[in-house]
């Protein structure tokens, strides 16, 4: 539009009113020309970054209280050190009233957490017992967050703090909107906590946190010196009344970067009341969507100054760029510079009001000069609001390059106006507008499509086997041998301990059995050997080595558990205890397995692997209708073995089977009874793997208990979780990186001896060998465990290695039951908690495995010698067509 002379000068006759608003538009445009390329926050603004943690909480079950020991973690953290809330697993909310950050501490909220705001207003009162209810006062109810007269505290995280306003609040009928809204038709006040209020205070920082349902106001800053909003999303209903974004008040040197922001009132509203000036305010590279616009006042009369906004998109606000007061509140703003702004659907994209109220009384006229906009783009058509107080006040604006689509809409009175406003769009921010960012959470269920689902197959699966990344394609089909079609075979050997044996033949232990088979295949090495174990319990330890040919070894009939093999080792063992328990079974034995059994007997503790009852190393092992048990602690239960003292960091681990190494070993119709770490499969050497098949079969336990880095398939049977401990994982595969597939389970009943309340779960990735995490900080000064050569750790520093990285686990379940004792929401746990130096967070897949290794500061192409993400992602973890109990 041309240059627009201010109201009463079209009354003015002659050249010197001309002459005198020529030089005043000269003036304006010069200032607007000049005004300085650096944000206005006098301090140099870098992007927060998180202190160290003291402390880091775990969310604790619904509907529990955390105000007390998340209040306790702050007041014992020391200064520069942060209190940090992590999820765990499925739990995710920490529940609390209000909360006060002392000086110099900080508050982090991780991804995938919230914090979630009290709805009982009783906590939030000030003593007038009028939080909650509306009077003409509307200050009866402290913050959620306080910051008072503190120094470099702050705020942080990827997850959410949520104040619940669209809550019904406890006691009452309303919500805190809802309170809000009746009382603008009452023309009183609410009574409504803010979600964060600072005041007196210096460098304090938000970084990266969502705020979300504000009862009231988002942020504000009463007198505060130097504060950071950085990454920073608020997101909160248009229709929330009195929710405003970001207040700065009497307060100087502020920068909000990098956020986006909307809600149902100012995105953003620099103030000024009685507590002095706001200066030196930056506002840079945001986007605002609903809300009523980017705002200075209504509250002005300490005076606003050295306001910049810069490269800001505002899309579906009422308002854009606006400054608002009146008399009962106005003051002097200066030199306020709106830089590289683009609208989209605002009703009124350039709003500048003396006038805000039209009931106001007062002397405090408002007075706005040297505002100047520059490289201000509406992509819709908009009303343009220009309103100085009067003749002798007016509004001094510049405008250079700038332009509102469509009809021209224009309201000026009182006003100087350097520049034009074009009706025609030449800039580039029709591109620029983008939708706001939902924090989309990771399904905890990822589903597999048909496609994928296709590549699971029993058949693909299991034709793989060898290097990690480099199988060899071997097919294999072991539904298709006798064992699984129930033939009828002619033993080699016969076990009876009931029987009198010629130990040629007929033997009364399994394992002189085995050794007599092991000695025998040297003449016939591929020749398969048949043991037939006759119904009773055997009572030893059975060790099949490499060496032997391949066995089959069957019970008699169909009752897998009429023959069971059992023994007693758990992990505390000493060598001694072992070797006085069963050395005697091995005296006679074979040379390897007498090697297998020397292997172990010397150990100071004999460890998880030297626990196993069945030990099976034989290619092409097989087995059918027998019972493989680890009866530690069966004749008691398992819950004493958390009561017990963990000794070198053995937790009584107790195998029953152990297919160590074997390839396309086979299992029909067994049943194998244990607790912790009932099941190992293990690959001959990391970064490899071999085959197992199980089907018809039943597996129990309760921690663990299906666990190890090959290749296995279990189909047609039942996974059973007993429910002894508090907390219980199925599985815990250590799958390389690279190897194609890790344990399947398809069409298959997990099912409890009677539990429900669904707290335990599917998996937990075995992050093997490691000694410390680089995946989480602990609260520990110095604490650093980067990617190096070995495992090891030395508080506060450690170590990674490779291997650990790289074991990923991988599982998938399809065409299966899942009973209610497994977490519906999230059956895939993390290995261990946060703040635990053990953590690492499930990994869905190789995307995941990616991602995590940046954030922990390792290089996958520089550290690990990877070139790219797989593209598509490997799965490491999924479900198809399961159904739930």
């Amino acid at each position: 539009m041309p240059l627009v002379a201010p109201s009463t000068a079209a009354g003015l006759a002659g050249a010197a009113a001309r002459r005198k608003f020529a030089a005043a538009a000269a003036t304006l445009i010069a200032a607007a020309l000049q005004l300085p390329a650096h944000a206005q926050d006098a301090r140099k603004v870098s992007e927060p970054v998180a202190p160290p943690s003291c402390a880091v909480l775990t969310a604790g079950a619904a509907g529990g209280d955390d105000t007390a020991r998340i209040q306790a973690a702050i007041d014992k953290c020391p200064a520069g050190r942060a209190v940090r809330l992590s999820a765990s697993n499925d739990k995710q909310r920490f529940a609390a009233g209000p909360l006060t950050l002392r000086s110099g501490v900080s508050l982090q909220v991780d991804a995938n957490t919230t914090l979630q705001a009290s709805g009982n207003p009783k906590l939030y009162d000030k003593g007038a017992n009028t939080c909650g209810t509306i009077d003409q006062q509307g200050r009866g109810c402290k913050p959620f967050i306080t910051i008072d007269n503190a120094k470099s505290s702050g705020i942080y995280g990827e997850g959410v703090i949520d104040g619940q306003g669209g809550r019904v609040i406890d006691g009452g009928s309303e919500s805190w909107w809802q309170l809000a809204r009746r009382a603008q038709k009452e023309d009183a006040r609410q009574n409504v906590p803010r979600l964060i209020e600072i005041t007196n205070s210096q460098d304090i920082s938000l970084h990266k946190i969502t705020l979300r349902n504000s009862p009231n106001f988002h942020v504000t800053l009463n007198k505060v010196d130097g504060f950071t909003a950085w990454g920073v999303r608020i997101d909160t209903p248009a229709t929330a009344r009195n929710t405003d974004g970001i207040d700065p008040i009497s307060s100087r040197n502020v920068t909000i970067a990098y956020s986006h922001i909307r809600t149902g009132d100012d995105n953003v509203a620099v103030k000024a009341g009685n507590n002095g000036p706001t200066e030196n305010i930056s506002i840079l590279h945001n986007r605002f969507y609903s809300g009523h616009g980017m705002s200075i006042g209504s509250e002005t009369n300490g005076g606003v100054r050295r306001v910049l906004v810069e490269d800001l998109s505002m899309d579906g606000t009422t308002s854009g760029l606006r400054i608002k007061s009146d008399v009962s509140r106005g003051g002097v703003v200066d030199l306020v510079a709106y830089r590289n702004v683009c609208l989209r659907d605002v009703k009124t994209p350039i709003d500048i009001s003396t006038r805000y109220s039209k009931t106001a009384e007062g002397s405090q006229i408002p007075v706005y000069t040297n505002i100047a906009f520059d490289d201000v783009h509406s992509v819709s058509p908009g009303r343009v609001l220009v309103q100085g107080y009067d003749e002798q006040r007016p509004v001094q604006v510049a405008m250079r390059n700038v332009s509102i689509t469509g009809k021209a809409d224009r309201k000026i009175e009182f006003a100087q106006l350097a520049g034009n406003i074009g009706a025609i769009d030449t800039s580039t921010c029709a591109q620029r507008f983008a939708p706001f960012p939902e924090t989309a959470a990771a399904s905890a269920r990822p589903q597999l499509t048909l496609e994928q689902a296709k590549q699971f197959s029993y058949a693909e699966v299991l034709k793989y086997v060898g290097i990690a990344g480099q199988e060899t394609v071997d097919p294999w089909d072991p539904l298709n041998d006798p064992l699984a079609k129930g033939a009828a075979f002619t033993p080699d050997y016969i076990v009876d301990k009931a029987a009198r044996a010629d130990g040629i033949r007929s033997f009364n232990t399994v394992q002189e059995a085995v050794s007599h088979a092991v000695l025998d295949s040297a003449a016939h090495p591929a020749k398969r050997l048949y043991l037939l174990l006759k119904p009773g319990v055997y009572q030893e330890l059975v060790y099949i080595p490499a060496s032997a040919a391949p066995i089959t070894m069957y019970g008699e009939g169909k009752d897998a558990a009429a023959t069971k093999i059992t023994a007693k080792l758990d992990a505390s063992n000493t060598g001694a205890e072992y070797s006085a328990r069963h050395g005697a079974q091995f005296a006679q034995a074979a040379p390897d397995v007498q090697a297998m059994y020397a292997s172990i007997k010397d150990r100071p503790q004999i460890g998880t692997f030297g626990t196993q009852t069945v030990w099976a190393r034989n290619n092409g092992f097989q087995a059918r209708n027998l019972t493989f048990e680890n009866g530690y602690n069966k004749d008691t239960g398992n819950a004493r073995a958390e009561a017990l003292p963990n000794i070198n960091n053995i937790h009584h681990q107790a195998l029953a089977l152990n297919v160590d190494s074997a390839d396309k070993a086979q299992f029909e119709n067994v049943r194998l009874l244990g607790f912790q770490d009932t099941l190992y499969l293990k690959s001959p050497q990391p970064g490899s793997t071999v085959r197992s098949f199980f089907n018809k079969s039943y597996i129990e336990g309760d921690v663990d208990f299906i666990f190890g880095d090959s290749t296995a398939y279990f189909y047609q049977s039942e996974i059973r979780t007993l429910g002894d401990r508090g907390v219980s994982y199925v599985g815990a595969p250590d799958t390389h990186v690279k190897t194609k597939y890790g344990f399947v389970f398809d069409n298959v009943r997990f099912t409890h001896e009677g539990k429900k309340d669904g707290d335990f779960y599917l998996l937990r990735q075995w992050f093997h060998s490691s000694r410390c995490t680089p995946y989480a900080p602990l609260p520990l000064e110095g604490y650093r465990c980067t990617y190096g050569p070995t495992n090891v750790y030395t508080a506060p520093t450690g170590t990674v290695a490779r291997v650990s990285l790289e074991a990923v686990g991988k599982m998938v379940v399809m065409n299966s039951h899942i009973g209610a004792h497994i977490n519906k929401q999230h059956p895939w746990s993390d290995w261990n908690k946060k703040g635990t130096l053990s953590y690492r967070p499930a990994q869905y897949n190789s995307d995941d495995h990616w991602n995590n290794l940046i954030k922990a500061g390792i290089d996958p192409v520089k550290d690990l010698g990877y070139s790219k993400p797989p593209s598509p992602a490997d799965v490491f973890i999924g479900e198809f067509n399961n159904s739930d109990e």
